[in-house]
């Protein structure tokens, strides 16, 4: 899995973990509907750190949080 999957994932998980859609961590993080729905069809592939965060903040729990999953710490180095 690709860290871009990874990323969409989680946020999937978020918000069925909190019973919230996208439009609703849109309004909860300040980040628009459609920058959330560019990442989920693939035309934002690289979603920044400050978008990350602001979602973060958005789902109360912090950028660590976030990143602290079993699916990221497997990534494979993307350079080698």
């Amino acid at each position: 899995m690709r860290i871009y999957e990874c990323i969409l994932e989680r946020i999937e998980t978020l918000c069925k973990q909190r019973g919230i859609t996208i439009n609703q961590l849109s309004y909860l993080s300040g980040v628009s509907s459609s920058t959330i729905k560019s990442m989920y069809y693939g035309k934002s592939r690289n979603p920044g750190v400050v978008t990350i965060k602001k979602l973060c903040d958005g789902l109360d729990i912090s950028i660590t949080e976030f990143f602290n999953t079993e699916a990221f710490r497997s990534l494979e180095q993307e350079i080698k």
